[in-house]
């Protein structure tokens, strides 16, 4: 005969379900450090490749500031800084050969009113634009009126800014009135 006999204080208690959610919140808690293990680690390698393509443009860039100095040490050597003046020079002498002469010529006689004649004219190529610096003699005031909105109204001309306006200084000449003004011309 068997006789089950208690001798603990407190009764016996079923702890089954206890268990079985401490397993199931383990075994939830060990999926999700699996899971954000692997997406560290894939973050971790992505970052990695970033931070290798990133040395490399630095190094990249350091190697372009190397050469950077090493140019301009070589061109701010003397004998190099008179052949890049020299080099500015011709390429401005080359500029000035390529002006339209004959072009701009033919357009200010088109514009040219009676009683007026161009004293001198001094042609300047920046960036691509054509500053012209115009000396004209204007016989009256009329005339050079009338010059100056031929100027305004032409297509070739534009940015006209009269810069002086002077009276002649030998007496006897057929101008009464000299006109200094700066113009863009259109080459194309």
């Amino acid at each position: 005969m068997k006789v089950r006999l208690n001798l603990a204080t407190s009764p016996l208690e079923n702890r089954r379900r206890f268990a079985l959610g401490a397993v199931l919140v383990g075994t939830v808690a060990a999926v999700a450090l699996v899971w954000l293990s692997w997406h560290a680690y894939q973050s971790w390698q992505h970052d990695r490749s970033h931070r290798r393509k990133m040395a490399q443009l630095e190094q990249e860039m350091n190697s372009l500031h190397d050469q950077r100095r090493a140019l301009e040490q070589f061109f701010s050597q003397p004998g190099n800084t008179k052949l890049r003046d020299r080099a500015a020079f011709l390429n401005a002498l080359i500029e000035q050969r390529g002006f339209p002469w004959t072009r701009i010529f033919m357009d200010l006689e088109r514009n040219l009113p009676e009683g007026v004649r161009v004293v001198s004219i001094a042609p300047k190529m920046s960036n691509g634009n054509v500053e012209v610096k115009l000396v004209v003699g204007a016989s009256s005031d009329e005339s050079k009126l009338k010059f100056l909105r031929a100027l305004e109204a032409s297509k070739q001309f534009s940015r006209i800014q009269v810069l002086a306006e002077t009276l002649p200084s030998r007496p006897g000449e057929t101008d009464k009135v000299m006109l200094e003004l700066v113009a863009w011309y259109a080459t194309t």
